[in-house]
Protein backbone atom coordinates (compact mmCIF):
# COMPACT_ATOMS: atom_id res chain seq x y z
CA UNK A 1 0.00 0.00 0.00
CA UNK A 2 1.57 3.62 -1.10
CA UNK A 3 0.79 5.74 1.85
CA UNK A 4 -0.66 9.29 1.02
CA UNK A 5 -0.44 10.85 4.94
CA UNK A 6 2.15 8.67 6.59
CA UNK A 7 5.63 8.57 6.63
CA UNK A 8 9.01 6.58 8.11
CA UNK A 9 9.12 5.36 10.85
CA UNK A 10 12.49 7.48 10.88
CA UNK A 11 14.67 7.65 13.70
CA UNK A 12 14.31 11.17 15.16
CA UNK A 13 16.44 12.89 17.93
CA UNK A 14 13.53 13.97 20.21
CA UNK A 15 10.94 10.79 19.93
CA UNK A 16 13.55 7.73 18.75
CA UNK A 17 11.62 5.55 16.30
CA UNK A 18 8.59 7.51 15.20
CA UNK A 19 5.48 7.23 12.62
CA UNK A 20 4.54 10.63 11.57
CA UNK A 21 0.70 11.05 10.51
CA UNK A 22 0.65 14.29 8.39
CA UNK A 23 -2.89 15.69 8.51
CA UNK A 24 -3.03 18.60 6.63
CA UNK A 25 -1.64 19.58 2.92
CA UNK A 26 1.90 20.77 2.35
CA UNK A 27 2.49 24.39 4.44
CA UNK A 28 -0.75 25.36 5.48
CA UNK A 29 0.41 26.84 8.68
CA UNK A 30 -0.73 29.99 10.80
CA UNK A 31 3.11 30.48 11.07
CA UNK A 32 5.89 30.96 8.43
CA UNK A 33 8.77 30.25 10.33
CA UNK A 34 11.73 31.68 9.18
CA UNK A 35 13.62 28.47 10.44
CA UNK A 36 11.67 26.33 9.06
CA UNK A 37 13.70 23.70 6.99
CA UNK A 38 10.76 22.55 4.95
CA UNK A 39 11.05 26.16 3.31
CA UNK A 40 8.01 28.66 3.57
CA UNK A 41 4.46 28.84 4.12
CA UNK A 42 2.37 28.81 1.20
CA UNK A 43 -1.24 28.92 2.68
CA UNK A 44 -0.71 31.23 6.38
CA UNK A 45 -4.17 30.13 7.94
CA UNK A 46 -6.12 30.13 10.85
CA UNK A 47 -9.38 27.82 9.04
CA UNK A 48 -9.47 24.37 10.15
CA UNK A 49 -10.54 21.67 7.79
CA UNK A 50 -11.38 18.24 7.45
CA UNK A 51 -8.82 18.58 4.58
CA UNK A 52 -8.31 14.87 4.17
CA UNK A 53 -11.36 12.30 4.76
CA UNK A 54 -10.97 10.84 8.34
CA UNK A 55 -11.22 7.16 6.87
CA UNK A 56 -8.82 7.97 4.26
CA UNK A 57 -6.22 8.50 6.80
CA UNK A 58 -7.33 5.90 9.47
CA UNK A 59 -7.70 2.87 6.83
CA UNK A 60 -3.76 3.64 5.98
CA UNK A 61 -2.78 3.11 10.06
CA UNK A 62 -4.77 0.39 10.11
CA UNK A 63 -2.75 -1.41 7.25
CA UNK A 64 0.77 0.13 8.65
CA UNK A 65 -0.05 -1.27 12.18
CA UNK A 66 -1.88 -4.17 11.51
CA UNK A 67 1.29 -6.48 12.08
CA UNK A 68 2.11 -4.67 15.27
CA UNK A 69 5.61 -2.88 14.24
CA UNK A 70 7.55 -1.79 17.32
CA UNK A 71 7.95 2.39 17.51
CA UNK A 72 8.66 4.70 20.24
CA UNK A 73 5.77 6.91 18.88
CA UNK A 74 2.71 7.97 16.74
CA UNK A 75 3.57 11.25 15.64
CA UNK A 76 1.13 13.72 14.52
CA UNK A 77 3.45 16.03 12.59
CA UNK A 78 4.61 17.05 8.87
CA UNK A 79 4.94 19.82 6.60
CA UNK A 80 2.18 21.80 8.31
CA UNK A 81 0.11 22.87 11.37
CA UNK A 82 -1.72 19.00 12.46
CA UNK A 83 -4.57 21.20 14.61
CA UNK A 84 -5.96 23.12 11.61
CA UNK A 85 -7.30 19.82 10.76
CA UNK A 86 -10.98 20.02 12.17
CA UNK A 87 -11.02 15.97 12.97
CA UNK A 88 -7.81 15.85 14.71
CA UNK A 89 -10.03 14.71 17.67
CA UNK A 90 -11.89 11.85 16.38
CA UNK A 91 -8.55 10.44 14.81
CA UNK A 92 -6.84 10.24 18.05
CA UNK A 93 -9.71 8.96 19.88
CA UNK A 94 -10.01 5.95 17.26
CA UNK A 95 -6.32 5.04 17.70
CA UNK A 96 -6.25 5.17 21.30
CA UNK A 97 -8.99 2.97 21.12
CA UNK A 98 -7.79 0.18 18.22
CA UNK A 99 -4.01 0.36 19.27
CA UNK A 100 -3.92 1.62 23.06
CA UNK A 101 0.00 -0.12 23.00
CA UNK A 102 1.26 3.23 21.01
CA UNK A 103 2.20 6.31 22.30
CA UNK A 104 0.72 9.17 20.47
CA UNK A 105 2.71 12.82 20.15
CA UNK A 106 1.44 15.65 18.96
CA UNK A 107 3.54 18.35 17.43
CA UNK A 108 2.46 21.75 17.56
CA UNK A 109 3.27 25.32 17.02
CA UNK A 110 0.72 25.98 19.73
CA UNK A 111 -1.50 29.17 18.08
CA UNK A 112 -4.76 27.82 17.81
CA UNK A 113 -4.80 25.88 21.14
CA UNK A 114 -6.42 29.13 22.54
CA UNK A 115 -9.61 27.31 21.44
CA UNK A 116 -11.13 25.01 24.20
CA UNK A 117 -12.19 22.46 22.17
CA UNK A 118 -9.67 21.78 20.60
CA UNK A 119 -7.49 21.54 23.78
CA UNK A 120 -10.09 19.12 24.67
CA UNK A 121 -9.62 16.99 21.53
CA UNK A 122 -5.92 16.59 21.96
CA UNK A 123 -6.22 15.66 25.60
CA UNK A 124 -5.71 11.61 24.99
CA UNK A 125 -2.28 12.22 23.47
CA UNK A 126 0.81 11.07 25.93
CA UNK A 127 3.10 13.70 24.35
CA UNK A 128 2.05 17.33 23.31
CA UNK A 129 5.25 19.49 21.98
CA UNK A 130 4.28 23.05 21.52
CA UNK A 131 6.56 25.81 20.60
CA UNK A 132 8.06 29.02 22.27
CA UNK A 133 10.45 31.03 20.39
CA UNK A 134 9.47 34.95 21.64
CA UNK A 135 6.67 36.37 24.27
CA UNK A 136 7.64 40.03 23.05
CA UNK A 137 5.62 40.37 20.43
CA UNK A 138 8.15 42.52 17.92
CA UNK A 139 10.61 38.92 18.33
CA UNK A 140 7.32 36.66 17.87
CA UNK A 141 6.44 38.43 14.92
CA UNK A 142 10.24 38.32 13.17
CA UNK A 143 10.87 35.19 13.97
CA UNK A 144 7.28 33.19 13.66
CA UNK A 145 5.83 36.11 11.30
CA UNK A 146 2.39 35.12 12.21
CA UNK A 147 -0.81 35.00 10.41
CA UNK A 148 -2.71 38.73 11.64
CA UNK A 149 -4.00 38.89 15.10
CA UNK A 150 -2.04 36.06 16.83
CA UNK A 151 0.01 37.23 19.78
CA UNK A 152 2.63 35.85 21.47
CA UNK A 153 0.46 36.51 24.61
CA UNK A 154 -2.15 34.83 23.59
CA UNK A 155 0.37 31.52 22.87
CA UNK A 156 1.93 31.59 26.35
CA UNK A 157 -2.05 31.86 28.01
CA UNK A 158 -2.92 29.31 25.48
CA UNK A 159 0.22 26.95 26.43
CA UNK A 160 -0.53 27.96 30.26
CA UNK A 161 -4.48 26.64 29.51
CA UNK A 162 -2.65 23.02 28.18
CA UNK A 163 -1.27 22.60 31.42
CA UNK A 164 -3.78 23.14 33.64
CA UNK A 165 -6.08 20.55 31.53
CA UNK A 166 -3.63 18.34 30.33
CA UNK A 167 -2.17 15.33 32.78
CA UNK A 168 0.44 14.51 30.31
CA UNK A 169 4.01 15.50 28.83
CA UNK A 170 4.69 18.55 27.86
CA UNK A 171 8.12 19.60 26.09
CA UNK A 172 8.21 23.06 25.29
CA UNK A 173 10.93 23.78 22.29
CA UNK A 174 12.83 26.93 21.75
CA UNK A 175 14.39 27.68 18.62
CA UNK A 176 17.27 30.44 19.70
CA UNK A 177 18.64 32.63 17.10
CA UNK A 178 21.61 34.78 18.13
CA UNK A 179 20.85 38.52 18.39
CA UNK A 180 16.53 37.92 18.61
CA UNK A 181 15.29 35.66 21.15
CA UNK A 182 19.00 35.30 23.14
CA UNK A 183 19.26 38.64 24.38
CA UNK A 184 18.61 39.69 28.40
CA UNK A 185 15.85 41.46 27.48
CA UNK A 186 13.96 38.90 25.96
CA UNK A 187 14.92 35.42 28.63
CA UNK A 188 13.96 37.95 30.85
CA UNK A 189 10.32 37.95 29.26
CA UNK A 190 10.66 34.17 28.46
CA UNK A 191 11.94 32.45 31.40
CA UNK A 192 8.47 33.86 33.29
CA UNK A 193 6.58 32.91 30.41
CA UNK A 194 7.85 29.10 30.51
CA UNK A 195 7.69 29.36 34.14
CA UNK A 196 3.86 30.31 33.85
CA UNK A 197 3.17 27.41 31.08
CA UNK A 198 5.03 24.61 33.86
CA UNK A 199 6.31 22.01 30.74
CA UNK A 200 7.61 19.00 31.98
CA UNK A 201 10.94 19.35 29.66
CA UNK A 202 12.71 22.61 28.08
CA UNK A 203 14.07 21.68 24.59
CA UNK A 204 16.44 23.92 22.93
CA UNK A 205 16.87 23.84 19.65
CA UNK A 206 18.56 25.84 16.42
CA UNK A 207 19.28 25.10 12.44
CA UNK A 208 20.30 22.02 11.57
CA UNK A 209 20.27 22.96 7.27
CA UNK A 210 18.90 26.40 5.98
CA UNK A 211 15.72 27.71 6.79
CA UNK A 212 13.13 29.72 4.52
CA UNK A 213 15.10 32.96 5.39
CA UNK A 214 18.61 33.07 4.09
CA UNK A 215 19.44 35.33 7.52
CA UNK A 216 18.89 32.69 9.64
CA UNK A 217 22.29 31.09 11.00
CA UNK A 218 22.73 28.05 13.55
CA UNK A 219 23.29 29.16 17.02
CA UNK A 220 27.13 28.19 18.48
CA UNK A 221 27.53 26.40 21.27
CA UNK A 222 28.54 28.99 23.16
CA UNK A 223 25.33 30.63 22.66
CA UNK A 224 22.87 27.99 23.43
CA UNK A 225 24.85 27.38 26.73
CA UNK A 226 24.59 30.72 27.79
CA UNK A 227 21.00 30.46 27.08
CA UNK A 228 20.56 26.86 28.71
CA UNK A 229 22.46 27.99 31.78
CA UNK A 230 20.30 31.81 32.17
CA UNK A 231 16.92 28.99 31.98
CA UNK A 232 18.40 26.19 33.89
CA UNK A 233 18.66 29.57 37.12
CA UNK A 234 15.33 30.50 37.04
CA UNK A 235 12.89 27.33 36.33
CA UNK A 236 12.36 24.26 38.20
CA UNK A 237 12.12 21.65 34.96
CA UNK A 238 14.84 20.47 33.15
CA UNK A 239 16.59 22.24 30.26
CA UNK A 240 18.49 20.67 27.65
CA UNK A 241 19.91 21.50 24.38
CA UNK A 242 18.86 19.24 21.33
CA UNK A 243 20.41 20.77 18.28
CA UNK A 244 23.58 19.76 16.68
CA UNK A 245 23.15 15.91 16.84
CA UNK A 246 25.96 13.76 16.09
CA UNK A 247 26.56 12.43 12.99
CA UNK A 248 25.93 8.56 13.35
CA UNK A 249 25.98 5.67 11.26
CA UNK A 250 24.38 6.19 7.83
CA UNK A 251 23.07 3.29 7.55
CA UNK A 252 21.44 3.73 10.66
CA UNK A 253 19.60 6.44 9.58
CA UNK A 254 19.27 6.33 5.80
CA UNK A 255 18.05 3.05 4.43
CA UNK A 256 20.58 2.23 1.80
CA UNK A 257 18.47 2.10 -0.83
CA UNK A 258 17.11 5.21 0.07
CA UNK A 259 20.69 6.90 0.07
CA UNK A 260 21.92 5.53 -3.01
CA UNK A 261 18.79 6.79 -4.95
CA UNK A 262 19.05 10.32 -3.10
CA UNK A 263 23.45 9.85 -3.87
CA UNK A 264 22.53 9.12 -7.49
CA UNK A 265 19.76 12.10 -8.32
CA UNK A 266 21.90 14.53 -6.25
CA UNK A 267 24.37 13.58 -8.45
CA UNK A 268 22.62 13.95 -11.78
CA UNK A 269 21.16 17.59 -10.56
CA UNK A 270 20.81 19.57 -7.63
CA UNK A 271 17.75 19.21 -6.00
CA UNK A 272 15.20 21.03 -3.33
CA UNK A 273 13.88 18.70 -0.51
CA UNK A 274 10.70 19.15 -2.76
CA UNK A 275 11.99 17.97 -5.35
CA UNK A 276 13.14 14.97 -4.07
CA UNK A 277 10.32 14.36 -2.32
CA UNK A 278 8.25 13.70 -5.58
CA UNK A 279 10.89 12.44 -7.13
CA UNK A 280 11.68 9.68 -4.92
CA UNK A 281 7.68 9.06 -3.82
CA UNK A 282 8.86 9.94 0.03
CA UNK A 283 6.98 12.69 2.43
CA UNK A 284 8.80 15.82 2.54
CA UNK A 285 9.56 15.41 6.21
CA UNK A 286 11.42 12.04 6.03
CA UNK A 287 13.43 13.76 3.26
CA UNK A 288 14.22 16.47 5.27
CA UNK A 289 15.41 14.11 8.27
CA UNK A 290 17.68 12.36 5.62
CA UNK A 291 19.03 15.69 4.52
CA UNK A 292 19.98 16.91 7.85
CA UNK A 293 22.00 13.54 8.73
CA UNK A 294 23.42 13.63 4.76
CA UNK A 295 24.88 16.79 5.77
CA UNK A 296 25.63 16.39 9.39
CA UNK A 297 28.07 13.75 7.59
CA UNK A 298 29.10 16.23 4.81
CA UNK A 299 27.81 13.79 1.99
CA UNK A 300 26.03 17.24 0.22
CA UNK A 301 26.34 20.54 -0.71
CA UNK A 302 24.04 23.55 -0.03
CA UNK A 303 22.97 26.36 -2.06
CA UNK A 304 20.54 28.62 -2.11
CA UNK A 305 18.79 30.48 -5.34
CA UNK A 306 15.00 32.20 -6.18
CA UNK A 307 13.03 28.82 -6.27
CA UNK A 308 14.09 27.75 -2.91
CA UNK A 309 17.52 25.71 -1.37
CA UNK A 310 19.08 23.44 -3.46
CA UNK A 311 21.56 20.01 -2.73
CA UNK A 312 23.78 18.64 -4.69
CA UNK A 313 26.37 15.26 -3.42
CA UNK A 314 29.82 15.82 -2.99
CA UNK A 315 31.99 14.26 -4.91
Amino acid sequence: MKYKHLFGPVHSRRLGFSLGVDLVPFKYCPLNCVYCEIYSTDHLTLERQEFFPVEEILAELRHFLADGPKLDYITFSGAGEPTLHSRIGEIIRIIKEEFPQYQLALLTNGVLLDDAELRKEILPCDLILPSLDACRQESFEKINQPHPGLTAQKLVEALSALRVEFSGQIWLEVFIIEGINDTPEELDCLAPAIAKIKPDLVQLNSLDRPGSEEWVEAAGETVLNRVKKYLVERLEMPVEIIAKSHPQNFETHVPQDIGEAMKATLMRRPSTAEDLSQTLGLHINEISKFLRQLNLEGKVDIKREERGVFYSWKH
